[in-house]
């Protein structure tokens, strides 16, 4: 591996926690819940509103380094597309639930998104079982996001 490699490597995984931890971060800083979501009924097993910020720092970490590895290997192939269609549903949520307060569009979009994430998984698989390790506690935090999301609007 030549130096130049490393850099432009080491360049494209800050280009992608950019876009990733930062896009992630300023939408929900911009669609923050407000009164409508304080207002709606929750289930029992709505997790305090502090914890959604670090859990999905975290993710949106992993979800980072997991495209970035797809980026540079496979940058071209089913796993990067679908990389990338995933992203676009996770920013997509936020809007059409906080913003919107359209719960059932909102829920429509999160079961997309987790097929995407599970489509992710399955074709990284074969590729970079890392980058599909990676995508494997985002797919469960959406998974209980999707619950919640459901259970929300049955209660609304």
């Amino acid at each position: 591996m030549t130096k130049a490699h490393t850099i432009y490597g080491k360049l494209a995984l800050i280009l992608f926690l950019l876009l990733a931890v930062g896009g992630g971060l300023a939408i929900g800083f911009l669609t923050a819940p407000g009164e409508w979501y304080a207002g709606l009924a929750k289930p029992s097993f709505n997790p305090p509103n502090w914890l959604f910020a670090p859990v999905w720092t975290v993710l949106y970490i992993l979800i980072a380094i997991a495209g970035w590895r797809i980026f540079e290997h496979h940058r071209g192939g089913w796993p990067m597309k679908i990389w990338w269609a995933q992203l676009v549903l996770n920013f997509a949520w936020s809007p059409a639930f906080f913003a919107a307060h359209r719960i059932g569009v909102a829920l429509a979009v999160i079961l997309t998104l987790l097929a995407t994430i599970l489509a992710f998984i399955a074709t990284a698989w074969r590729q970079d079982r890392v980058a599909a390790w990676l995508f494997i506690p985002y797919a469960a935090w959406v998974a209980f996001a999707s619950a919640l999301n459901a259970a929300i609007l049955a209660l609304n």
